[in-house]
Parts: C-alpha cells; sequence; structure tokens
C-alpha cells in the first residue's frame, strides 16, 4: 500500500468541513479556498461598501446638495382705487363749478369759494344719497357726471357772486324805489334800485343782547370818520339808520368773520363797497332790515 504524501487537496479540504458542519449542526459556509478570485475567505469581505477615503484627495462625491425649489405662488394684487376728482383738501374752478352746481340743487347754500371744505363735503354727501352711490364726500367721475347732467352750466355770476352767502329772496319792500335792503336770514346787503342788485356785500348784526332792530327807516345821517362815543371804537363809513345803530364797515368783522358779533349795528365786512355805497346814498335814503 503506498503512503500519501501528508498534504491534502483542497477539494478534500473542503468536503471535510461540509461534513464536520452537517455533524455539530452548524450553517454551512462559503470556502472559496484556491478558486476564489481573490483567494480569501468569505467570511472576512465586508458586507457594505467601504467609505471613500477621507483627505484632500479623496475622490469628488456625485450627489450635490441643491435648495428645493420653492412653490410658485400667485401674485394677489388689491384692486387700485381709482382716486377722485375732487376731494377734502382740493381748491380751484372746477370745485367753484362744483359748489355752483350743488347750490342750483339747494345742496349748497354758501357762494361759491372754490375751496372744497367740511361743508362741501356734506353737500357731496347729500348728493350722493340721492343718487344712491356711495356717501364717501368724495367726487369720483359717476357722480360728477350725474351731477352734470342734472344741472346746467353756471352763470359767471352764480361762480363769482358778490358775496359769501347767497342773497337770498328779497323782501317785497325792496322792490321798488333805491333801498338798503338788508337780509338776516343770509346775512347780505343788496343795494337795490326798482328792484335791481347794483351791489352786494356781506353783513353781520348784534347779539343776542344787543340785538339789530327790524323794520322799514330812513338814513338819518353819515359819518365817514365815526367813532362811538358809546364804546369808544372806529366806525368807518357809518350810515344811521335808527337811533344809535348804523350800517359801517368793521375791521373786527373783516379778521374774524362771524365768530363776533355788534352791539346792534350792521357790519360790513368789505371796505371798498361799503366805501362806494357811502358815496352814493343820501340822507332819507329807504333802509329795510328783515329776517
Amino acid at each position: 500500500m503506498q503512503r500519501s504524501s501528508g498534504r491534502r487537496t483542497a477539494p478534500a479540504v473542503a468536503a471535510v468541513l461540509v461534513v464536520a458542519a452537517l455533524v455539530v449542526g452548524c450553517r454551512p459556509v462559503t470556502v472559496t479556498g484556491a478558486g476564489s478570485p481573490d483567494g480569501k475567505d468569505s467570511r472576512h469581505a465586508p458586507t457594505t461598501p467601504a467609505p471613500p477615503p477621507l483627505g484632500r484627495h479623496a475622490p469628488p462625491t456625485t450627489a450635490r446638495h441643491t435648495t428645493p425649489p420653492r412653490p410658485h405662488r400667485t401674485a394677489h394684487h388689491a384692486p387700485r382705487v381709482r382716486r377722485p376728482l375732487m376731494a377734502a383738501g382740493a381748491r380751484g374752478a372746477q370745485v367753484r363749478e362744483l359748489q355752483a352746481r350743488l347750490a342750483q340743487l339747494g345742496l349748497f347754500d354758501r357762494s361759491p369759494t372754490g375751496y372744497y371744505a367740511a361743508m362741501t363735503a356734506a353737500s357731496v354727501r347729500a348728493f350722493q344719497q340721492r343718487q344712491g352711490l356711495p356717501r364717501t364726500g368724495a367726487v369720483q367721475p359717476t357722480a360728477w357726471r350725474a351731477l352734470r347732467s342734472r344741472t346746467r352750466r353756471p352763470a359767471h355770476t352764480e361762480l363769482y357772486p358778490p358775496t359769501t352767502r347767497p342773497v337770498g329772496a328779497p323782501d317785497p319792500r325792496c322792490m321798488t324805489g333805491r333801498v338798503i335792503c338788508i337780509s338776516k336770514r343770509s346775512n347780505t346787503l343788496t343795494w337795490r334800485v326798482d328792484g335791481r342788485i347794483v351791489s352786494a356785500m356781506d353783513v353781520r348784526f348784534g347779539s343776542q343782547y344787543t340785538p339789530t332792530r327790524e323794520g322799514t327807516f330812513t338814513l338819518t345821517f353819515k359819518s365817514r370818520h365815526h367813532v362811538s362815543t358809546l364804546y369808544h371804537t372806529a366806525m368807518p363809513y357809518a350810515m344811521f339808520f335808527s337811533g344809535g345803530q348804523a350800517v359801517h364797515y368793521s375791521a373786527d368783522f373783516a379778521a374774524r368773520g362771524y365768530r363776533g358779533a355788534s352791539h346792534g349795528c350792521v357790519n360790513v365786512r368789505d371796505k371798498t363797497k361799503i366805501a362806494a355805497l357811502f358815496d352814493t346814498v343820501k340822507k332819507g335814503t329807504k333802509v329795510v332790515v328783515f329776517h
């Protein structure tokens, strides 16, 4: 019998290992042995890929970290509010026309001033309410078209009246002869010849404690540079018609307007107009004061 050389071949070793695994009940392992491509036992092979080497010589990664795109948003623009044609604070010829047209409808009880203030805004709101429009107090194109279609083009005397307040209807006693016609209702004085207005001016009256008397009077005397002996105040261009009550120019009225009052006289604001009236009228001229 021939003796073996002492070396076992690779297939024999593999067979012995398989038989041993079956005997002990262990799970068989794969043995690559010499037949393995790398010649190593697969039990020591890594189960996950090795991380790339660190340092400056590491190969560039293929994954890029980019910011995800933001979702597209639809822009929602607020509806554009159209600017009004006229509003509080405006001034000029168009405002004057607006006031004159509102006066034609009985919605503006002052003479046009060309300045858009609280009274004009209130008149505009009244018109807007009448037309079923939003009561903003500002004139939008729709309201302006509606107003123009319901009124006529104002005459020059409507746009530029002689007084800041409408003269109003005269008393019947003012319609014949030469009359100084004074209305407490409209705060105006008109110089009339047979009912025709020759000139007009703003006036104010006495307070509730010193009221201006009403009725039909005649001028008793005139004093161009008169000074009150009772109140020691200047009364330029004074024209007396009832005791100590007279029509005269008032610097206080010119400065303070209707915030003040007289001691019973008829104060005139416009010095030029009262001076012209003083030179025109004569003693005995009729004066009518009415409400």
